[in-house]
């Protein structure tokens, strides 16, 4: 992902609501004319998100305690953090629809770059994604679903209603495989060997769902339970193959 943040920004902390979940995401456009020269210069982005932000703080109707979106998106594939985490948009119409849902804008308009790229659509995919692991839920919206507006324009609401797919070539890195590194007094740990300290692991592998023992009875003496439950904690924690054993 390729975020750039408030503190890159150079804006202070978010002075918005505190949100901490929602329903899930809707998706914005600028809902004017954006020059299609941001396609060829990224720095030109930055100024426009940093344009948006200047215009709804000078607001005079809408009283906005922020720039209105969480995250903003734009050609280059960049995910720009606006509100961010944990708070309640602006951008939705009504006070009932904020909390229903963040918002996550595209740097697109109604005339010039109309069209969001590939690139763009990743980027609000992160954002998405991003947010589904801070307390967003799984729909995903256009801002018109539930208030007369025609944003997010034609090409992006026809994408939102297609479930909002990730274009090839924005997938995510793989992170690398984990790997096994025994922990201190790895070699301790040995069928038959006995020690309260192996009762209190007993206790904490059964508490976090992985026990996989046929009785209670001498829990302070390792057996093929402890064996089994440790690698069921071990799969829990994503360890596979022989890493889990």
């Amino acid at each position: 992902m390729k975020l750039i943040t408030r503190t890159q920004l150079g804006w202070p902390a978010s002075a918005a609501p505190t949100q901490t979940s929602t329903k899930g995401v809707k998706v914005h456009y600028e809902g004017t004319g954006v020059s299609a020269a941001l396609l060829k210069d990224h720095a030109k982005c930055l100024v426009e998100w940093q344009a948006i932000r200047k215009s709804h703080l000078a607001n005079p109707t809408e009283h906005y305690a922020d720039i209105a979106y969480n995250y903003g998106a734009c050609p280059h594939g960049y995910l720009l953090e606006g509100r961010g985490i944990g708070k309640r948009t602006g951008a939705d119409g009504n006070q009932p629809l904020n909390v229903a849902h963040y918002a996550i804008v595209g740097l697109v308009g109604d005339e010039g770059l109309t069209e969001p790229t590939d690139a763009m659509l990743g980027a609000i995919r992160n954002g998405i994604e991003l947010l589904r692991q801070h307390g967003a839920g799984d729909e995903i919206k256009g801002h018109r679903d539930g208030y007369a507006t025609e944003c997010p324009g034609g090409p992006l609401y026809a994408w939102v209603k297609k479930g909002a797919p990730r274009p090839k070539g924005t997938e995510p890195a793989t992170p690398p495989a984990k790997t096994y590194e025994p922990f201190p007094g790895a070699s301790w740990f040995s069928v038959g060997r006995t020690s309260p300290i192996v009762g209190r692991m007993h206790d904490r592998l059964v508490a976090e769902g992985c026990g996989k023992y046929q009785s209670s009875a001498n829990k302070n003496t390792i057996g093929s339970g402890d064996v089994a439950s440790y690698e069921a904690w071990q799969r829990k924690l994503k360890y596979t193959g022989s890493a889990a054993t």
